[in-house]
């Protein structure tokens, strides 16, 4: 289903018991954030979206968490759970293979236009809710809103839970992103828009052709899935409010800025609209990051508010993010759950991929493939590197295609089994994450690819591969038939197992990993 606005949505998380209305009196200064770690973290009944309705110097209530769970996530992009996402995009798929690069580059640019063609690009109105007040000049106040400071060594107040909207300065194009933003006063913000991102990429056309002003609008708030969607890593020059638009299954609509050249979702919050001078930059910073860590303070370029428009009782939409799990996880989650089937187009190979949250995204990628030659598993770890955004990833793992990548316990025993670290690993230098505070120099750092599968004499392994440790079927059926005869008063865990996932590879039938085992010694 798709929601109107914020308020729709959050009329449905308390129908179906996943909302927390506070209404004792916090602040906005670290007591927000303090108790909305706490929710992520603590035990699944408690995980709920907050509505702080008593923020102290402010009318506006506060959203946090909102999609800080797997239903929740699923919920906002219409879906019963994240796995339909992958299985809803790969329906718009041709189900033959494309043969060679030419073919894959039409299948891919034939999606997007699927979208197009069905009418879901974005819609512009005349009126909109967040226009029901506009605020000008002196009047267009940050200090009206009600931002966050999330941990004790920010260098102040920050906007994260974003909609960020600019054009192309060459083509016109817009991009919608995600960005962190630092109120540095009343009519001034930092714009994090990051080295690889599309918003600094608008940046550095701005200042190869001279372009003094670049228009921004800031929306806040809006149908989840609009709010989502600036987070969507999508090839360069598509429209993330397309991908909004099937997401919802009608377009999204879009109203025209007051001060600037540019449209923002009718349906929002808040919108802040100004301009950022290309050649004017600022320290940006502390910021505790999704990372777990304090991002140093760093230059970037600064956003000039020129308007503030807002419905007549607005909603303050935030996220909080530090050491996960937290709520970009889940945005994270349903990424990598969307974009499954966009990886199988240029790698058919793929099973499934698994992003977990220990890897805060970039950090680590779990991947099971279908191998059917010598070196299958390298082809995979540097087709990835090549893809788009994938080029960030700093830890790829490949192992075969039974290992269920989901359950990390059972990923990494048969990665650290399966590895022989002098033979069956790549490390190379290239692009990393600008986030990342381990590489030596800034976005430039080690990368490693691990090949955990089975080994193959084709690729130079002599010996025989062993079988993994299995019980007969006669015997784990006659077990279970007797188990309350033994005195148990439920069924256990499969014996075995690899880890505390459901599908463990280990408890499989013995048919599968006999399969295994002799495709091994190939």
């Amino acid at each position: 289903m798709a929601f109107r606005d914020l308020r729709e949505f959050i009329a449905k998380l308390e129908e179906i018991g996943e909302l927390q209305r506070i209404t004792a009196p916090v602040s906005a200064e670290l007591e927000i954030a303090e108790i909305t770690d706490r929710v992520c973290k603590g035990p699944a009944g408690q995980n709920k979206a907050l509505l702080f309705e008593n923020v102290k110097g402010s009318s506006m209530p506060v959203l946090t968490n909102a999609l800080g769970s797997g239903r929740r996530m699923a919920l906002a992009l219409g879906v019963d759970n994240l796995d339909e996402l992958a299985a809803n995009l790969g329906s718009l798929l041709k189900p033959e293979l494309p043969k060679g690069l030419g073919q894959m580059m039409n299948r891919a640019g034939d999606y997007w236009d699927a979208l197009r063609s069905i009418g879901l690009g974005p819609a512009i109105v005349k009126k909109a809710p967040v226009q029901e007040i506009v605020l000008l000049g002196a009047d267009a106040d940050l200090n009206r809103l009600p931002i966050l400071q999330c941990w004790p060594q920010d260098g102040g107040r920050f906007l994260t839970m974003t909609t960020i909207i600019s054009r192309d300065p060459v083509k016109g194009i817009r991009n919608v992103g995600m960005y962190r933003c630092q109120v540095y006063d009343s009519h001034t913000l930092g714009m994090h828009w990051q080295l690889h991102k599309g918003g600094a990429e608008h940046e550095r056309k701005a200042q190869q052709a001279g372009v003094d002003r670049i228009p921004v609008a800031i929306s806040l708030g809006g149908d989840p899935a609009v709010m989502w969607s600036g987070s969507a890593p999508l090839p360069p020059d598509i429209d993330e409010f397309l991908l909004a638009g099937w997401l919802r299954g009608k377009p999204v609509e879009l109203v025209r800025c007051v001060t600037q050249p540019l449209e923002a979702p009718a349906e929002a919050e808040i919108v802040i609209e100004g301009y950022v001078d290309p050649a004017e930059k600022r320290p940006e910073g502390p910021f505790g990051d999704h990372t777990g860590y304090y991002t140093p303070v760093d230059s970037y370029p600064v956003l000039h508010v020129t308007a503030i428009t807002m419905r007549r009782q607005p909603i303050y939409p935030a996220t909080v993010v530090g050491l996960p799990p937290m709520e970009d996880y889940w945005m994270g989650k349903a990424t990598e759950r969307l974009f499954l089937p966009l990886m199988r187009l240029f790698l058919s190979e793929i099973v499934d991929v698994n992003m977990p949250a220990e890897g805060v995204f970039h950090n680590l990628i779990l991947v099971s493939i279908r191998k059917r030659f010598p070196g299958h598993a390298r082809k995979v770890i540097n087709g990835l590197w090549g893809l788009g955004l994938m080029m960030l990833t700093k830890c790829i793992v490949i192992v075969d295609e039974a290992v269920n990548v989901q359950n990390v316990s059972e990923a990494m025993f048969h990665a650290l089994n399966n590895v022989d670290w002098s033979r069956d690993i790549i490390v190379q230098e290239g692009p990393v994450d600008a986030l990342d505070h381990a590489s030596y120099r800034f976005a430039l750092g080690g990368k490693i690819g691990i090949d955990a599968t089975r080994k193959w004499a084709s690729e130079g392994y002599t010996r025989e591969w062993p079988e993994l440790v299995a019980m007969s079927e006669p015997i784990k059926q006659q077990v279970s038939e007797r188990w309350r005869e033994y005195g148990f008063a439920a069924e256990a865990a499969p014996a075995n197992s690899a880890g505390p996932g459901s599908r463990s590879l280990l408890s499989r039938p013995a048919a599968v990993v006999r399969r295994l085992a002799r495709r091994g010694n190939n």
